[in-house]
């Protein structure tokens, strides 16, 4: 694993890889191939190269062909690194990487399980290139889903209590003043938790009822920030 860093910091996934990384095979297959069909609406859009931040075990980063990822997690770094993508033992906050480095950077139900998501985005912001692109993968507060998790968090469940959900308004405002413009957003996820039966296909535009939204944005030219 590339680590130029050298960090000991554990994360709480550390403990709970086996069982994170398992849900894509069993309960989670058909949300899991939804939610990249939703993404993959965004693909064509996007400029190399491509970063995922909060990498996980890979398994969107292997279904979008994303290169690059970074993770706390040193156990679900192995698993991203045994599915062919370059890794880095890193949080999104850090300043890892170079100013200017990527062309479009991916957090992927990752904004909930940050600390400081205006950091985050701030970090996504500085490393991109001009014109560069960020795409967010979110399970909004508003959503069924949301509602549905926010109630497993309240009753302690193993992931989500370290989750923190946000609204499309909140995520609107994050963006926006971290350097963000949105450009595109792609709803999915109709069907309730757990009534998955089918895949969907992605709706344009931001839909409260959807379980996933999709939120492509683009970094804004230094002289719109003055």
């Amino acid at each position: 694993m590339d680590d130029s860093r050298g960090h000991t910091d554990s994360s709480p996934f550390d403990s709970l890889a086996t069982a994170y990384d398992a849900w894509f095979e069993e309960v989670g297959k058909l949300i899991f191939a939804t939610e990249v069909k939703a993404l993959q609406d965004v693909l064509p859009l996007l400029p190399k190269p491509w970063l995922e931040v909060g990498v996980g075990s890979g398994r969107f980063a292997q279904a979008l062909d994303i290169e690059t990822g970074i993770d706390p997690s040193v156990k679900l770094l192995e698993m991203a690194q045994r599915r062919g993508i370059t890794v880095f033992q890193a949080r999104g906050e850090e300043r890892f990487f170079n100013e200017e480095t990527f062309g479009t950077v991916f957090l992927v139900v990752t904004l909930c399980f940050v600390d400081s998501p205006m950091a985050v985005l701030q970090e996504a912001c500085r490393i991109l290139k001009p014109e560069g692109k960020i795409v967010l993968g979110l399970v909004l507060r508003e959503s069924p889903w949301g509602k549905f998790y926010q109630l497993k968090k309240m009753e302690g469940h193993r992931f989500y209590k370290h989750a923190t959900f946000y609204s499309y308004q909140e995520v609107e405002r994050l963006l926006m003043d971290s350097g963000f413009t949105i450009e595109k957003v792609v709803s999915t996820l109709f069907q309730k938790p757990g009534e998955v039966k089918e895949m969907e296909a992605p709706r344009e535009g931001f839909l409260a009822n959807a379980g996933f939204t999709v939120i492509m944005a683009k970094k804004r030219p230094y002289s719109e920030e003055r």
